[in-house]
C-alpha cells in the first residue's frame, strides 16, 4: 500500500509520502512516490502517486518525456493547474487502458495521484487525480488532500489542520500523521520524503528524507508518544474518581 498527504496552508504547501510498494509478502521495495518539476522562478510541481506501480512508472516517465521532446501539451507550458490536472489524468487513463488491453490476468492497474504547486502569479492548488481521470480540491473545512492507507492518519489531520496553520506545524503535523500511519500498518513505511513549499517561491528549498533510523524522525515520534501519554493523564477523571 501507500500513504501520501498534500496540505494546503495560506503560507504554502507541504507534501509527504512514504516509499514502501508491496507486490507479496516476499516482493517488498522501496520506491519513492514523490516526483518534482520545478523551473525556478516560474512554476514548481508535485505529484504524490498511489497505486499500480507500472502505472505510476509510465505516468511520470511520459511527463518527463513530454518535457524534454517540447510536445504541445506538457507541464512546462500548461496554463494553470486544472490544465495540467487534466493533462496528467488524460496519461493516466490511457496507461491504465493500454495495459490493461495487453493484461490477461485481471491486475488492476488503477493509479491516484494528488497534484500540487504553483504557476506565476496564481495561488498554489493541490488536486486529488482519481484513476478515471475526475479530480477534486482539497477544501477550506479540511485544507489536506490524502491517497493509499488514508485511514490512520487522518484524525490528527481532521483535528489539527486549518488554512491557517502555520507552515512548519503543518509539516510536523504531516509527519505525526505518516508515523500514525506506519505503526498502524506494515504496508506503509520509509524512507519517509517531506516536501515544505513556501508559497510564491516558485522554488523548492525544503526537502528531507527520513530512514527508519533518522535520528529527526525517532524524535520526533517518540516526543509524539509521550504527548499522547501525558495529554492522556491529563484528561478530566471520572466522577468517582473525585
Amino acid at each position: 500500500m501507500t500513504y501520501c498527504i498534500a496540505i494546503n496552508t495560506q503560507q504554502g504547501l507541504v507534501f509527504c509520502s512514504d516509499s514502501r510498494t508491496n507486490a507479496g509478502f516476499d516482493n517488498i521495495s522501496t520506491y519513492s512516490k514523490m516526483h518534482t518539476f520545478v523551473w525556478p522562478g516560474e512554476r514548481s510541481f508535485v505529484l504524490l502517486s498511489a497505486g499500480n506501480l507500472a502505472t505510476t512508472q509510465s505516468v511520470v516517465k511520459r511527463l518527463w518525456s513530454d518535457i524534454e521532446s517540447a510536445a504541445p501539451v506538457n507541464l512546462h507550458n500548461v496554463a494553470n493547474m486544472l490544465g495540467a490536472s487534466d493533462y496528467i489524468a488524460s496519461i493516466s487513463a490511457g496507461v491504465q487502458k493500454q495495459h490493461t488491453t495487453r493484461d490477461t490476468s485481471n491486475t488492476n492497474f488503477e493509479a491516484t495521484f494528488i497534484f500540487g504547486g504553483q504557476i506565476g502569479n496564481g495561488r498554489p492548488e493541490t488536486l486529488l487525480i482519481y484513476p478515471q481521470g475526475n479530480y477534486i480540491h482539497e477544501s477550506d473545512e479540511h485544507p489536506f488532500l490524502q491517497i493509499g492507507e488514508v485511514k490512520y492518519g487522518k484524525p490528527i489531520l481532521d483535528r489539527v489542520i486549518k488554512r491557517g496553520t502555520p507552515l512548519t506545524h503543518a509539516a510536523r503535523c504531516a509527519l505525526v500523521s505518516m508515523n500514525s500511519t506506519v505503526r498502524s500498518n506494515l504496508t506503509v513505511g520509509p524512507p519517509i520524503d517531506l516536501l515544505i513549499y513556501q508559497k510564491d517561491s516558485l522554488n523548492f528549498g525544503q526537502r528531507m528524507t527520513l530512514t527508519e533510523n533518522d535520528p529527526f524522525a525517532k524524535n520526533l515520534s517518540e516526543s509524539w508518544n509521550q504527548g499522547l501519554v501525558q495529554a492522556l493523564e491529563n484528561l478530566p477523571r471520572f466522577p468517582w474518581e473525585e
